[in-house]
């Protein structure tokens, strides 16, 4: 095996990447209070060609120096929208025909492996705060909740890892 220069990796330029086709997958930051895990998000989704981010609440927003210390740019390539509360971000989300999830623990809640995506829908993902998660009035507005199984003593995965799984479990799902 031999490591690939980075100039071997044929990446997109950010004029390139915003002319491709993207999945059909919106995601809504919920109050996310770290800057890294914004960043990372945005990374993974510049990774798995996201459509957009929805930034909301106590979320912070490009241009960041913390922002930008995770994202390496990514924050130039992935859309994203600011709004003051997620739920006026779900509603127009909603108007577009997007089916809303929730990616949280909930009763009923659908185990991310078992979740099958339907042939010509759009989706947006909601991810909450790091320790209080998404807040029930959220959690009301959006469709159903999808689940990460989880098989330790924790209950929960770092967003930005939360972020991650999903996103890419949903895209290759829907490729």
């Amino acid at each position: 095996m031999r490591k690939l220069k980075v100039t071997e990796l044929n990446r997109l330029s950010i004029a390139e990447y915003k002319a491709e086709s993207k999945l059909p997958i919106a995601v809504v930051l919920d109050n996310i209070r770290s800057l890294y895990n914004v960043g990372s998000i945005f990374r993974s989704c510049d990774a798995l060609r996201i459509e957009e981010i929805y930034l909301c609440g106590i979320t912070a927003c490009p241009p960041n120096a913390e922002i930008h210390k995770t994202a390496l740019g990514a924050e130039d390539s992935v859309s994203w929208r600011y709004f003051a509360d997620a739920a006026t971000a779900i509603n127009e989300l909603k108007n577009k025909k997007y089916t809303i999830c929730a990616v949280e623990q909930a009763d009923p809640s659908i185990m991310l492996n078992e979740w099958t995506p339907q042939a010509g829908e759009k989706y947006a993902v909601v991810f909450g705060h790091e320790v209080k998660g998404i807040a029930q009035a959220i959690v009301d507005l959006c469709d159903y909740c999808i689940e990460i199984p989880q098989f330790g003593t924790k209950h929960s995965l770092n967003v930005a890892v939360a972020a991650g799984i999903v996103l890419w479990e949903m895209g290759n799902k829907l490729r």
